[in-house]
């Protein structure tokens, strides 16, 4: 069975790590990735997930595709290297990147969106610009092997996305 990982931290979007979660674990084994192993990471609305294995731990040849929720969680996904450079190795080697909402932030730091189409919630539309992506306003954007949303409200797209793609 393939494997996909999603990231998880602190802050994230409630509604876009369990829709994903569930969704994939039909088709996909489903791993959550955090800066730390076996760590308890808290929603905004203060639901817990723990995470299987730390973002230093694995290897991105070993897995389909990466999904990246949104709500606050990248700030603190982007503030860990491991956790940055394993976003960079989904890039390089071209397998599918989910994100959605604020997630695109990981994406600016992996330097993963230098001349693509990318969207993502509005209030971080300037980040990803000065990263070098072309921001339009639309539910699902492909461009190459990433794919963003804006919000919740584009999950069901967003994933059927995903899953084409892996």
């Amino acid at each position: 069975m393939k494997k996909v990982a999603i990231l998880i931290e602190n802050l994230f979007d409630d509604q876009e790590l369990i829709y994903p979660y569930h969704r994939l674990r039909e088709d996909y084994e489903v791993v959550l990735v955090g800066s730390e192993k076996d760590e308890h990471y808290k929603s905004k609305s203060g639901l817990m997930f723990k995470s299987d294995i730390a973002s230093e731990a694995i290897n991105a040849d070993d897995f389909a595709g990466i999904f990246i929720p949104g709500g606050f969680s990248p700030d603190y996904m982007r503030r860990t290297a491991a956790t940055v450079d394993l976003v960079k190795a989904f890039d390089k080697a071209k397998k599918p990147i989910a994100a959605i909402c604020h997630g695109p932030w990981m994406l600016a730091s992996a330097n993963a969106i230098k001349g693509k189409n990318v969207t993502s919630v509005v209030s971080i539309k300037d980040d990803l610009v000065h990263a070098g992506g072309h921001w339009v306003d639309e539910e699902v954007v492909v461009s190459g092997h990433i794919i963003t949303s804006r919000s919740p409200r584009d999950l069901p797209a967003l994933i059927k996305t995903f899953v084409s793609m892996l």
